[in-house]
């Protein structure tokens, strides 16, 4: 499980562990039912505490996102598929926010931004 933390961002550690894992389980790269590494693994893998990945995982799991199995560890949730369809959302509107906000800086309409992306839209 790749995660990239940035010391210098204004979101807390614990927040870019858990959009990141939010953002790898919404894309499939960690599939339902896979085991996450353990909290001690993963800190120690970061250089964080084992605080912060503990409150990451407890976020997780309070979304819904992972569940814990006493004594074997953290498992990606299979129950979670109205959850990664938002995530999904959530990202899409993320992507579209910054496109939108490029043609709006570039001076670019709105009907060419609409044709643009059922351009997109359509093509396989």
């Amino acid at each position: 499980m790749d995660i990239i933390l940035s010391h210098a961002s204004d979101k807390p550690i614990y927040e870019q562990i858990t959009s990141q894992v939010k953002r790898l389980i919404a894309t499939g790269a960690l599939a339902p039912g896979e085991l996450l590494p353990s909290m001690r693994t993963l800190a120690r893998d970061l250089r964080i505490s084992v605080i912060t990945t503990k409150r990451a995982y407890q976020e997780l799991e309070r979304d819904g996102f992972i569940e814990t199995v006493a004594g074997k560890g953290c498992f990606v949730s299979g129950r979670n598929a109205a959850l990664i369809r938002e995530e999904h959302l959530r990202l899409v509107e993320e992507h579209l926010s910054r496109a939108v906000e490029a043609a709006r800086q570039g001076g670019v309409e709105a009907a060419e931004v609409r044709e643009l992306l059922n351009i997109l839209l359509e093509e396989e």
